[in-house]
């Protein structure tokens, strides 16, 4: 990898791409141990859960979406439960949800999109020694493009300010990751391949 300095942050030019990697400021607290679990954080349409079931492949860990197994368990959906208990309560089952799963080996875990507004996850996530924490970074006109036709399933999609709101509170959560890769011109298997490089460099 090429390093580049451009203001206070770094970005590596993965060899395989174009890819813009950029090691977030609380990097060094990875280094105190191997790479044991991925974590994948992002705005909606980044590739989250299509990028952490090629990346579990290749390592040969398991993979799991957050969002999904909150369903699973709940047996509804998370709209449903949006409805049903609203917003607080479901951070709180969210957060209860990763601490669990983070602390399985071997694990790609694709978090939903407003999980890294808790403290309380990004502390975890963080701190915790093996952990990467990598972040997908699109534009908002990426996710637009991406999301395009999903406005049922989302509704969010179809309030443009309430959507460029949550983009922008979140966008600099996001940054605070381990890693951040711009994805917004790259294919699932290059995402993938610049997230196990960071792995590996680590």
């Amino acid at each position: 990898m090429a390093a580049k300095q451009r203001g206070t942050r770094t970005f590596y030019t993965v060899a395989m791409s174009s890819t813009a990697t950029n090691e977030g400021p609380n990097v060094g607290k990875l280094r105190r141990g191997k790479v044991r679990r991925i974590v994948l954080t992002g705005f909606m349409g980044s590739g989250k859960s299509t990028v952490g079931p090629l990346v579990a492949e290749r390592f040969g860990w398991r993979f799991l979406d957050v969002d999904d197994t909150i369903e699973a368990e709940a047996e509804c959906t998370v709209a449903e439960l949006f409805v049903r208990e609203g917003e607080a309560a479901f951070r709180e089952r969210e957060r209860a949800a990763i601490a669990r799963l983070a602390q399985n080996e071997g694990l790609v875990l694709a978090l939903g999109g407003g999980a890294i507004e808790r403290e309380e996850t990004r502390t975890l996530l963080l701190a915790q020694p093996g952990t990467l924490l990598v972040h997908l970074e699109v534009e908002l006109a990426t996710t637009l493009a991406r999301c395009r036709g999903a406005e049922q399933l989302r509704p969010v999609l179809a309030d443009k300010a309430n959507l460029a709101g949550r983009y922008a509170r979140r966008l600099p959560l996001y940054r605070m990751a381990h890693v951040s890769i711009a994805v917004d011109a790259l294919t699932p298997l290059e995402v993938a391949d610049a997230v196990i490089q960071a792995a590996q460099a680590k």
